[in-house]
């Protein structure tokens, strides 16, 4: 057993939970005095009262069964289907099922009804016997007093319930009604009935029944009118008063010493033997007031009881005012003043009743808590550490400790709970605090008083009780140990007091039958040593000490209370006789070992002290509703509204204690299974548990915390540094939590099963991952382009989280989380890949302008396009985002600056998040818009203006100068110039096509630089080594070589090769194979692309007829870059004041679909000598003349041509590039083709 504690657990969860009972074991001592006759030696009047006290104790066992049976009635004539009308065809049949269905349950009334005569009277027969004339000056024990004292606790609760189940009268009703309509609907079927009701005992059983039932108080009334009875009219017999003030009397002093270990055994001494016992007392023939006078009664130490506790547990959740029994007393009205307890002074200035203001009790049940943790600590750590090593028995010093600490620990947590239970029962009460509510009138029973009036205060002392309870279920077993040994060593005090006896010869028959009690224990080990009557020595040694038993101390207590007590029988009592210091022994000695019989059964008062089973239960609130609903929802269950405490407040220092609330449902359950006895309400427990681990409820709530946190840290580790220092403290860091103590649970055990917590949080946080990044990329799929940046900040915290979250769960890697919410598991290309491609498409395309200078597109001022409708971004909780509002306001606020424009960042984000496939498939869709405007609006545009261009159009020389020219060709293109369509539809389809190209380009630039990152990362493991720095006298190829053997064993393919298995090794070349292919390493998909449209360029209007000359068109306005050329010489033209340029409304983008079509087709230089502007710019360079000429200032037009033809330069150059493949030499190749001189 001791090797167990060391055994190591596979996942080694950490213990936050109270730790639960696999095997439940109790040994019970308590044989219900069944062992009576044993003790021979015993007094005989003892051994009668042992007798008396088995058959109560038998009775009350029986009135409780009846108890539970009221309290958790259910209306059974609801759910029966009624007789709607006479004429019903099944009415018949339906009465007959009523009474087949009601009669078992009308039989349990029936014995109830009997019971509780019986048990009157068996009340009332003890009663007269106390109080004959010949047995009023007896000796009657406490404990006999006590039990007294629990019958009328009985009765008053019995009686409390029969009250409160109007369902019972209503079943009892319906059954009589269906009995009496089938005699007189089918007499012939109805013999037995007819016989059953002609009997004169059950008609007159069936009307007692029925009166018992409709009168309330009934068993209280009858009580009263018995005890009224006794007094004035049973000869011989009178002063039942005295023993009822005996009763009241005992309790006081029992409450007021504390002597109770669980909160029951208090409530009752309050609630009833005060209460209830001053109830009884008071009628027309005693006065409490009288009783109080003649100092029988203390009337000022019971008002102040009833003031400190003004509300007490009655039954489940029925609760009873203490004050209430006071004010039913019919001389109230004449004694009110004497009654603090019920007037309104008993409320605190604050408004607060100081007994149920948790708040400031809180400070000291934490100290108390820590002091006596570290308390217990310290002798469990030394259990463990001496017990193994010990070879004798515990010292009686050590066995005390032990005792002293075990009783400490059960009076605080019969406090603590005491607490939780008095103001559960007092909220419960007061629907509404007319105090801190004024507002807010009592108008009526609220059914959801739980949810209004449980505040934090309860919930810290919930789970500080809990928190106790998981040290006590370690120390339960030893404790149990040691007290059964200190409760029998304390028996040396009895032979010590015995032997102080012995001298007396007036009680020296008592002290023999005391010891006599004790001789089959003690007296085989025990040597009594007398020298003379004036010495005694007692000598007692104790190997193995059997445990005592019930009866046995019930024996010794008794008897040593009757020594002590005012009335014992005789002419003299046996008080006077004894010394100060004898008394004040026994006193000890019998107020000690009044808290042995709960020790004796330690686990069973441990449990009954820390039962808090009783706040789930509400059936008088059920009871209250008349059938209008079934059960209460959750948000009104108190284990649930604890643990929505913690889940709703995130504290940190209670997220540990999550779980503890939930161990509510296990004691609830356990109850209704072993006390209630009831299947249907343990089902309803474990349909609300189910109901707590549903997604929309705990785990939801939970999920929200173990999301939360990872998500905040996620966004807080990713967040730039520098960027949160400069915003100071507004975005704060996240606090500590120990959220992944919740994570590392496996084992929760609850109803008695293993549920792993683990799994649960991972299934809801894999549904909420997915659910995060679909959100992520529906955001994106709600905006523009711009999105792609703040969706990939989105998928980096994601990732991030995911990481996180990792350590502790097992989830789907993130990338399939990704490929599932962008539905691109099988298919091509997902979600963000077509979002892409549709703003390219309707947005990008058609309504961005490129500027060169800064490589950004930016939005044009004037749309040519439709206005683009999109979706309205989804709603989303601040943790599927970043992780906090301070985060999400920090992170939009670094996207918004990448929102007004389209540049590197936003291509390269692009790469990132569609791939090589993604980018394959935009790429191919791009290709097919740029082939459809260029084969059919553009050449239909460039057909349009080739036919009003000039047939021939020659270059003027330069003696025209510069302003002629210039006028010249605004005559030569004056249609092209007025053509009304050119600066709007024919420049936006070329700004579309070139849009398409830059986009391309983009796209492989950035593509170029992640290939040649991750190449320089892979370069070690494919044993690449850069070329090192070489001194002189070093030679390169040495160093390289040792450069290669010292990072040889980086190199992944050999190695696979040599240690791995064929797939492997396969795997390994392809990875390796696909590394070194890149698109950086010579491949071009823009040299792709410029192909693929210059394939489109296939009409005959693109380069015309063949030259006359057999070489070029010279003046001839056929080909394209004539066309252009022309187009361009408009755009030169400088605009008014307050007019958009083509670079405002199109960018770069129309000179890059221009450019490229003229390089596609071998026309860029003949543009670059044969242009219209670039000839007038040459003119005017060389006579720098500046005129205006119609309109048109000579020196802008040329400036705005010189910065078009800078351009222009730049996009041949460009194009140039991936258009002609470089030598071996590094200088591009031309193709040079030789013509035959012309012939004159």
């Amino acid at each position: 057993v001791d090797l167990l504690e060391e055994l190591p657990l596979p996942d080694q969860q950490p213990c936050i939970e109270p730790l639960p009972t696999s095997l439940v074991y109790q040994a019970n001592f308590d044989t219900n005095f069944e062992d009576r006759n044993a003790f021979v030696t015993g007094v005989a009047k003892y051994i009668e009262e042992a007798t008396v006290h088995s058959n109560m104790n038998a009775m009350l066992e029986e009135g409780h069964t009846y108890a539970v049976m009221l309290y958790t009635w259910r209306s059974c004539s609801r759910a029966i289907p009624q007789v709607k009308c006479n004429e019903q065809a099944n009415r018949s049949e339906i009465y007959e099922k009523t009474v087949q269905v009601l009669e078992p349950e009308v039989q349990k009334l029936m014995r109830f009804m009997h019971f509780q005569k019986l048990a009157v009277d068996k009340f009332m027969g003890e009663v007269k016997r106390l109080c004959h004339q010949e047995r009023r000056k007896d000796f009657v024990s406490e404990a006999y007093l006590l039990t007294l004292g629990k019958f009328i606790n009985m009765f008053a609760v019995l009686d409390a319930l029969k009250n409160m189940k109007s369902s019972v009268k209503n079943d009892y009703s319906a059954y009589r009604r269906s009995v009496i309509s089938i005699l007189f609907l089918i007499l012939h079927r109805a013999a037995q009935f007819l016989k059953k009701m002609s009997d004169p005992q059950s008609i007159q059983e069936s009307q007692n029944l029925s009166m018992f039932l409709a009168n309330h108080d009934k068993i209280t009334h009858t009580l009263k009118l018995a005890l009224s009875v006794i007094t004035t009219n049973i000869p011989g017999v009178s002063g039942s008063e005295e023993l009822i003030c005996d009763i009241v009397n005992i309790s006081v002093n029992y409450y007021e010493n504390k002597m109770y270990l669980i909160p029951s055994e208090k409530h009752m001494l309050l609630k009833v033997v005060m209460g209830f016992g001053l109830f009884l007392l008071n009628n027309k023939d005693v006065n409490i007031y009288k009783l109080h006078d003649k100092k029988r009664l203390n009337l000022t130490k019971i008002d102040k009881f009833f003031k400190q506790l003004q509300v007490v547990p009655l039954f489940g959740d029925m609760q009873i005012p203490l004050a209430s029994y006071i004010q039913n007393m019919t001389d109230y009205e004449d004694n009110k003043s004497r009654w603090s307890c019920a007037s309104a002074s008993t409320v605190a200035p604050t408004g607060v009743t100081p007994q149920y203001n948790l708040t400031e009790q809180l400070v000291s049940i934490r100290e108390d808590h820590i002091k006596y943790t570290s308390e217990l600590a310290r002798h469990s750590n030394n259990e463990v550490v001496t017990t193994a090593q010990r070879d004798q028995p515990r010292s009686d010093a050590e066995s005390a400790e032990l005792y002293e600490t075990a009783l400490k620990g059960l009076q605080l947590l019969l406090r603590w709970s005491s607490h939780v239970m008095e103001v559960y029962s007092w909220k419960l009460v007061h629907p509404t605090d007319k105090y801190s509510s004024p507002e807010d009138p009592k108008t009526g029973f609220h059914i959801d008083v739980p949810r209004r009036n449980v505040g934090p205060s309860s919930t810290q002392v919930g789970y500080i009780l809990h928190s106790m309870l998981h040290f006590w279920v370690e120390i339960s077993c030893r404790a149990t140990q040691s007290c059964f040994s200190y409760d029998y060593n304390n028996k040396d005090d009895i032979c010590l007091i015995v032997a102080a006896l012995y001298l007396d010869s007036h009680i020296n028959f008592q002290n023999h039958i005391i010891l006599g009690l004790l001789a089959a224990d003690l007296l085989s080990s025990s040597k009594l040593l007398c020298d003379n009557r004036d010495q005694i020595i007692i000598s007692l040694h104790i190997d193995n000490p059997p445990p005592s038993r019930f009866l046995q101390l019930y024996m010794v207590r008794t008897m040593l209370e009757s020594l002590i007590a005012e009335k014992s029988g005789t002419k003299k009592p046996l008080r006077q006789l004894l010394d100060a210091h004898t008394i004040e022994a026994v006193e000890r000695f019998h107020r000690d070992s009044f808290f042995y019989s709960p020790l004796l059964e330690f686990s069973e008062t441990l449990h009954e002290c820390c039962d808090l089973s009783q706040l789930w239960y509400r059936e008088f609130y059920l009871e209250l509703t008349m059938g209008r609903r079934i059960q209460f929802p959750i948000e009104m269950s108190l284990p649930w509204i604890l643990t929505d405490h913690i889940l709703d407040k995130k504290e940190p220092s209670m997220m540990e204690f999550v779980l503890y609330p939930l161990d509510l449902y296990s004691d609830s359950a356990h109850y209704a299974l072993t006390k209630f006895k009831k299947q249907f309400l343990y089902d309803e427990v474990e349909a609300e548990v189910n109901l707590c681990f549903d997604p929309s409820w705990f785990n939801h709530a939970l999920l929200i915390i173990t999301l939360n946190i990872p998500q905040h840290l996620a966004g807080s580790m990713l967040l730039d540094q520098s960027f949160r220092q400069e915003c100071g403290t507004n975005i704060p860091y996240l606090a500590a939590n120990k959220y992944e103590t919740l994570l590392k649970q496996r084992h929760v055990q609850l109803l008695g099963r293993s549920i792993d917590l683990n799994r649960l949080i991972t299934q809801r946080v894999q549904v909420a991952m997915h659910k995060s990044v679909d959100l992520a990329i529906g955001k994106f799929e709600s905006g523009d382009l711009t999105g792609i940046m703040e969706l990939e900040m989105l998928l980096d915290v994601n990732r991030q989280t995911h990481k996180l979250l990792c350590e502790h769960l097992t989830l789907d890697s993130f990338s399939a989380i990704l490929r599932e919410a962008n539905h691109n598991v099988s298919a091509p290309y997902g979600r963000i890949t077509l979002h892409v491609f549709w703003e390219l498409n309707y947005d990008f395309l058609p309504n961005y302008c490129y500027n060169g200078s800064t490589n950004r597109f930016v939005p044009t001022p004037i749309t040519f396009s439709q206005e683009l409708t999109r979706d309205k971004p989804p709603n989303a909780a601040h943790h599927y985002l970043f992780g906090s509002k301070h985060l999400n306001v920090a992170y939009k606020e670094i996207a918004g600056l990448y929102s007004g424009f389209v540049g590197y960042p936003h291509f390269a984000a692009i790469c990132r998040l569609i791939g090589y496939q993604g980018i394959a498939v935009v790429i191919e869709e791009m290709l097919k818009i740029v082939k459809s405007l260029l084969q059919g609006t553009i050449v239909q545009y460039v057909t349009t203006l080739l036919s009003v261009m000039p047939p021939i159009c020659k270059l003027p020389r330069f003696d025209y100068g510069s302003p002629g020219v210039l006028e010249y060709y605004q005559h030569q293109l004056k249609d092209i110039i007025e053509y009304s369509e050119l600066k709007t539809l024919v420049f936006q389809n070329f700004r579309e096509v070139g849009n398409a190209l830059l986009f391309c380009l983009m796209i492989e630039q950035n593509l170029n630089q992640e290939e040649i990152c991750d190449l320089l990362h892979a370069a070690p493991f494919q044993n690449i080594i850069p070329r090192p720095h070489v001194k002189e006298g070093e030679k390169l190829d040495v160093k390289v070589k040792k450069l290669e053997a010292k990072y040889n064993s980086l190199h992944l393919v050999p190695l696979v090769e040599k240690f791995g298995t064929p797939q492997q090794i396969a795997i390994a070349r392809e990875g390796d194979l696909l590394t070194r292919e890149r698109l950086c390493c010579g491949l071009s998909m823009f040299e792709v692309v410029l192909n693929r449209v210059k394939s489109f360029l296939s009409d005959p209007i693109w380069k015309g007829p063949l030259p006359s000359n057999g070489v070029m068109h010279v003046d001839e306005c056929t080909e394209f870059h004539r066309l252009w050329s022309a187009i361009q010489f408009v755009y030169c033209i400088p605009v008014r004041e307050n007019e958009f340029t083509t670079e405002i409304l199109f960018g770069d983008g129309l000179h890059w679909a221009a450019c490229a079509i003229m390089t596609l087709l071998d026309q860029h230089k003949r543009f670059d000598v044969l242009d219209f502007s670039y000839h007038i710019m040459k003119v005017q360079r060389y006579d720098e003349r500046d005129e205006i000429i119609k309109q048109v200032p000579l020196k802008k037009f040329i400036e705005r041509v010189r910065k078009f033809q800078i351009l222009n330069n730049e996009i041949f150059g460009v194009l140039s590039k991936y258009l002609t493949p470089p030598t071996s030499t590094g200088t591009p190749m031309e193709n040079v083709r030789c013509f035959q001189p012309p012939i004159h």
